[in-house]
């Protein structure tokens, strides 16, 4: 048994030597290879149990990511011409606020109808009330004279066409109203005054407004109300008031009390001064619907140079 301790002995020592040689030696070509700049990383990996880590992988295929630079905040001329998306159509900002449009109104035979009460028979009335159109009676001041001098005054029974109040209540919350009539003020006033309680005109043009020319009296010409005739139309029932500017008007279907179910006013007219509201320019749109160039010209009334429009 002695014997056998004292063989044991130095070959343990033995071993234990070689193995710290060989740490000494693996170590020693780390650390060599760390000298170079080149780690052996495979073998750090097969001693590890770690080929398959990512953590220690070093895949040439790697790219850096690029180095993203902070953009700089939007000036106020990029948001000037931001694009709204508006269906598939994109509008820019500029182009979203338009002026408000104007429309100019005529009074006779397109918003209402008046008669001397005098001569009015009473069946019209009757039958007026019973279809459901209104109508009302009011003192007029007439241009004549009486006898003594005194301002004659006449009684007026005058009809409302049907859907008058909301045509203007609609209207007025897209476009600046304008009545503008060939009718004497002393009559006209207190007809206005009547149908429009809520002050919706912002203006009143009568007869003294209206101009002659070679062809017709009484011509409402709208450069007295607007210098820019791209956001202004006018709605009459007589096309020859706006025979100078024939690309601005809406020609309308005369009223008469007669016609207690006429639908002009909310069917027909607003809808297109609604689409209207939304053109840079009216007169392409006008042109192309009513043609009233063409128009006056079978009436005999030449064209002037700026219904060139397109």
């Amino acid at each position: 048994m002695p014997e056998l301790v004292q063989v044991y002995a130095p070959t343990r020592t033995l071993q234990i030597w070689k193995s710290l040689l060989n740490w000494l030696t693996f170590f020693f070509q780390i650390f060599l290879q760390i000298l170079k700049g080149t780690p052996c990383v495979n073998q750090v990996q097969s001693y590890f149990g770690l080929r398959n880590s990512s953590l220690l992988s070093s895949s040439p295929q790697f790219k850096p990511l690029p180095v993203v630079e902070e953009a700089p905040p939007p000036s106020a001329v990029a948001l000037s011409t931001l694009q709204i998306t508006a269906g598939s159509v994109p509008i820019s900002v500029e182009e979203e606020r338009l002026p408000r449009l104007t429309v100019v109104l005529d009074l006779d035979e397109t918003l209402i109808c008046a008669y001397e009460t005098s001569s009015l028979p009473t069946i019209i009335c009757t039958q007026a009330t019973e279809a459901g159109l209104k109508w009302f009676e009011l003192e007029c001041v007439s241009s004549e004279k009486e006898y003594d001098g005194k301002p004659k005054i006449n009684y007026v029974t005058v009809f409302e066409r049907p859907g008058l109040h909301e045509f203007l209540k609609q209207l007025s919350e897209f476009a600046n109203l304008v009545l503008f009539t060939a009718g004497l003020e002393g009559y006209a006033r207190p007809v206005v005054d009547k149908i429009d309680l809520e002050n919706r005109f912002s203006h009143r043009l009568y007869r003294p407004s209206t101009t002659s020319t070679e062809f017709r009296e009484h011509v409402k010409d709208l450069s007295c109300i607007s210098e820019d005739l791209c956001r202004i139309v006018i709605v009459d029932n007589n096309p020859f008031s706006f025979l100078l500017q024939p690309l601005n008007g809406i020609p309308c279907i005369p009223f008469s009390p007669g016609q207690p179910h006429d639908d002009q006013l909310l069917e027909v007219i607003l809808p297109l001064l609604k689409q209207l509201s939304e053109q840079k320019d009216v007169r392409p749109v006008l042109r192309e619907r009513f043609q009233m160039p063409e128009w006056f010209q079978n009436h005999g009334i030449p064209t002037c140079d700026f219904t060139n429009v397109r």
